[in-house]
């Protein structure tokens, strides 16, 4: 069976899962947005609607047998292949090589995959662009290991305490006070000389890069919702890693270390 002759339901589903996945893996909310209406359009339906938030999808197709569905957005995270894996699944469907049915069993299968790096490779990763960022903030290369060691501790750090709590501004908070702290402590004992240079550049897998730059595409796109919302995010989140390093360095000035 065609695309264009499946169940309008079927199609309002695929679409759905399509821009959850897409939403929940980091994409941007107007790639989201044309992917699903691009879907719609390769299964015969042109006139659909999508109204794409970072928290929620709301999807119609205009139509006699169909009605608005909406699919809440609790997770989000940054998998960039899952976003390519959407698109590439989406081209398929437009070309005529893969039915309703069959992509929504290769959407629910990509939903539950783990395509994204290992997290060893990910704290290698973390740990090495905090010392080249703090070498590109003018620190010295003996600060070097002090800095790759604390940026793979972030790491570690906010991983662990977002498994622990599902607040993420939490998990950055503690994540950023463990920065602080470790860097002091690397100061301390010699093992690092510029205490400024060695935060920031270990506080940089902490920084929400994605979430910024898909917050200025949005309000670009004229999402001004959804492009606020992230932007208010990425905001608090700035503060609470602000806030626990300014909590460390005021403790470490107060004391007299």
């Amino acid at each position: 069976m065609s695309a264009a002759d499946c169940d309008t339901g079927e199609v309002v589903q695929l679409c759905l899962l399509a821009g959850k996945i897409m939403m929940e893996s980091g994409g941007e909310t107007y790639r989201v947005e044309d992917t699903m209406m691009r879907i719609a359009a390769a299964c015969g339906r042109e006139r659909s609607h999508s109204y794409v938030t970072p928290t929620g999808i709301i999807f119609s197709i205009d139509g006699p047998d169909s009605g608005t569905r909406l699919v809440r957005i609790s997770e989000r995270s940054t998998d960039l292949q899952k976003v390519t894996d959407v698109n590439d699944i989406s081209r398929r469907i437009a070309q005529g090589q893969l039915s309703v049915q069959e992509a929504i069993q290769l959407l629910r299968e990509l939903e539950t995959a783990k395509v994204g790096y290992p997290f060893r490779v990910k704290l290698l990763c973390a740990a090495i662009a905090s010392g080249c960022f703090m070498i590109m903030f003018q620190g010295e290369w003996a600060d070097f290991a002090a800095a790759f060691v604390i940026g793979g501790a972030a790491l570690s750090s906010v991983t662990f305490f977002h498994w622990l709590v599902k607040a993420k501004l939490f998990s950055e908070l503690l994540a950023a006070v463990i920065v602080g702290v470790l860097a002091c402590l690397a100061v301390q004992i010699g093992a690092g000389n510029q205490l400024d240079k060695i935060i920031l550049g270990s506080v940089m897998p902490l920084v929400p890069g994605l979430l910024i730059t898909n917050a200025v595409r949005d309000l670009i796109a004229g999402h001004f919702v959804s492009g606020l919302s992230k932007g208010a995010e990425a905001l608090l989140t700035a503060f609470a890693i602000g806030s626990g390093i300014a909590f460390v360095l005021a403790f470490y000035n107060g004391a007299g270390w």
